[in-house]
């Protein structure tokens, strides 16, 4: 099962300081460890973290501990989420990519 997912806090930070820049990267970092520490595959980009794992509970456990990890930076947190779940498949987080490059390489050559 593949996730793709972003978190992001909004509202005052719980512990009242001010964030004059209005990044979240602090925030988004705390995450990206939670998911890092997992030991499951992953990939992070500018938007949004991939992690793959065998089923439901392994990788949605990670995705609540990466939201609760981003929650003392706001008063309030935001959780996209896009799930790809095919039963029986792993290592598709970079096959699904495998097989993209595969095709654009294969309509260049026509």
């Amino acid at each position: 099962m593949l996730i793709a997912f972003s978190v992001a806090p909004s509202g005052a930070p719980a512990d009242g300081s001010d964030r004059a820049d209005a990044s979240v990267h602090d925030a988004v970092a705390a995450a990206v460890r939670v998911v890092r520490e997992s030991g499951l595959p992953h990939r992070t980009t500018s938007m949004f973290t991939e992690i793959e794992g065998p089923d439901w509970d392994s990788v949605m456990d990670v995705v609540k501990r990466a939201t609760e990890a981003v929650m003392p930076f706001g008063s309030r947190v935001s959780l996209v989420l896009k799930a790809d779940i095919r039963p029986g498949y792993s290592g598709e987080l970079d096959a699904k990519i495998e097989r993209l490059e595969a095709a654009i390489d294969d309509s260049a050559d026509r």
